[in-house]
C-alpha cells in the first residue's frame, strides 16, 4: 500500500536546500523503483513553496519513514515537519486503479 510523505521546510532554510539538492537528486535516482511520484512543492508564481511531496510504493509505514530518514535533505536538518499518510491508488498517471462496479 503505497504512502505519502509530505514535508515543509524549516524557515529560513533555502540556503540548506540548495546546497543538500544534488546529493537529495542522487539519493531519489536511487530509490526510483519505490517513487510513484515526488517533488517540490512550489508557489504559485513557481518559487519555492518549502518543502516537498512524496508517493512511495511500500508496504509498511516503518519502510515510509526509513525512506524519509534516508533522504539526504532529512539527514541535513531541512524538515520542520514531516507528515507520513497512508495512500490508497485510485487514479495514477490518468489510469484508474478503481474495481470495476
Amino acid at each position: 500500500m503505497p504512502y505519502m510523505i509530505e514535508t515543509w521546510d524549516k524557515p529560513d532554510s533555502q540556503a540548506l536546500r540548495q546546497s543538500t539538492r544534488a546529493v537529495h537528486l542522487d539519493f531519489l535516482q536511487s530509490q526510483a523503483q519505490k517513487l510513484l511520484a515526488c517533488g517540490a512543492k512550489l508557489q504559485d508564481d513557481g518559487s519555492d513553496g518549502g518543502g516537498s511531496f512524496y508517493i512511495v510504493d511500500v508496504e509498511t509505514r516503518a519502510e515510509a519513514e526509513a525512506f524519509i530518514a534516508a533522504d539526504p535533505f532529512t539527514q541535513a536538518g531541512l524538515f520542520g515537519r514531516t507528515q507520513i499518510t497512508r495512500w490508497r491508488k485510485a487514479f495514477l498517471d490518468r489510469t484508474s486503479y478503481l474495481p470495476p462496479r
